[in-house]
């Protein structure tokens, strides 16, 4: 880190600031509709989607903690409470007895589909219908660059 901070200028700050608010709330109007229209919590609606994305509707819990990036302790607590409403179960993992598989189950899928198409029209009415498909093609890049240099530099632990 240099010694003297280089502080954002006007411009710099209004699109840091922007981003961030914009990004916290963002989240929070969707899923607050989630929850209204559904019942769901945003974290039902995304373990529901990755399983019901899923060939088979059935991943190892490892597999589906590393594509959700949560922690192991997030992911446990999320499933049973899942598991506890219908819309999951956990079994053993033929492959690795240390490890679930996590199985989408017929009312979870029904949930899902359920869901998604209001939780789709929300998000066109607070994101993807604000913009023109050139601007969508410049956010998605951009998202795309600040996601890349991420991946390359090792997350402080």
């Amino acid at each position: 880190m240099p010694a003297e901070p280089k502080w954002l200028d006007s411009r710099e700050d209004r699109a840091w600031r922007a981003f961030v608010h914009a990004s916290h709330q963002l989240p929070l109007r969707l899923n607050r509709h989630l929850l209204q229209d559904s019942g769901l919590t945003g974290a039902d609606y995304t373990v529901l989607a990755v399983l019901s994305g899923h060939p088979l509707g059935r991943m190892s819990a490892q597999e589906l903690c590393g594509l959700l990036q949560w922690e192991k302790s997030r992911l446990s607590h999320q499933l049973r409470r899942m598991e506890e409403l219908g819309l999951i179960v956990r079994e053993p993992n033929p492959a690795d007895a240390r490890s679930v598989m996590v199985c989408l189950l017929p009312a979870g899928r029904r949930t899902i589909n359920d869901a998604a198409p209001q939780h789709v029209y929300n998000v066109r009415r607070h994101f993807i219908d604000l913009f023109t498909p050139a601007e969508l093609d410049t956010f998605a890049d951009l998202n795309e660059r600040v996601l890349r240099h991420l991946a390359e530099e090792p997350f402080p632990e």
